[in-house]
């Protein structure tokens, strides 16, 4: 973003030209400076990751008990209604073991495996559902990964931020030189767009948030303490100020 360039009548006296750096002239002093900022927000969603297989000495049984589980896996991830904001099936595959001995091309057992990806925003519900998948037949869950949405206000705030320690800091620097910024001359955006959220992975074993009470015969629900999200950004500032005093 820029506000200054030529004008109706010819470019500005100070204005540089193509690929000149912006040194600016002893009566329009141009200051470059860089805004950054580093905040820190609660995670507002979590992933996790299904791996529902099986396996059977014929192609039939193997796709027979894949198709069941799946569908109890899916069944189960449903039943928790709007805490489950997305639901993905990402692959799905099914292979001939063979014999490792003996002619030809002998197939010893079929293996299947399907795995499913699940996003959700409750994580009140989240403890609950992962033990409960867990505890389901040849059934791997792993994460949860936490983040931000990609369209949250911390993204902009952090932004805000660095505009905000980029005018700062020029000003400082401005001051230290017995002079006042005098106007923006360009505002770059160098990586805001970096601050995408960290996936992270929460240990087992921590404490936090708990689970609804669970259905009878269910494991107990696995307390999760959802990692914090880090959202970095930078600018690059260019101002001009008053004459300085030296």
């Amino acid at each position: 973003m820029t506000t200054d360039g030529p004008t109706p009548d010819g470019p500005t006296p100070d204005a540089p030209t193509p690929g000149a750096a912006p040194y600016g002239t002893p009566e329009t002093p141009r200051v470059a400076v860089r805004g950054e900022a580093r905040l820190e927000f609660d995670p507002e969603i979590a992933t996790i990751d299904i791996s529902v297989g099986a396996r059977g000495t014929d192609r039939r049984t193997a796709l027979d008990d894949l198709t069941r589980r799946n569908n109890d896996v899916l069944t189960l991830i449903k039943s928790y209604g709007d805490a489950v904001e997305k639901l993905v099936t990402g692959s799905f595959s099914i292979n001939p073991e063979l014999t490792r001995h003996g002619r030809g091309e002998r197939v010893r057992a079929y293996h299947g495996r399907v795995n499913i990806t699940a996003q959700l925003a409750d994580f009140t519900a989240l403890g609950e559902l992962t033990t409960r998948l867990a505890d389901l037949e040849l059934t791997t869950v792993a994460g949860p990964r936490w983040a931000l949405r990609p369209d949250s206000p911390a993204h902009g705030e952090a932004r805000r931020q660095a505009v905000r320690e980029a005018v700062q800091r020029a000003r400082e620097y401005a001051e230290a030189l017995g002079a006042n910024l005098a106007a923006l001359v360009e505002l770059a955006d160098i990586g805001a767009e970096n601050a995408a959220p960290f996936a992270m992975r929460a240990p087992a074993y921590a404490m936090g948030y708990g689970g609804a009470p669970e259905p009878a015969g269910a494991p107990p629900a696995l307390d999760l303490e959802p990692q914090r999200q880090t959202v970095y950004a930078q600018v690059n500032a260019r101002f001009t100020m008053t004459p300085p005093v030296l």
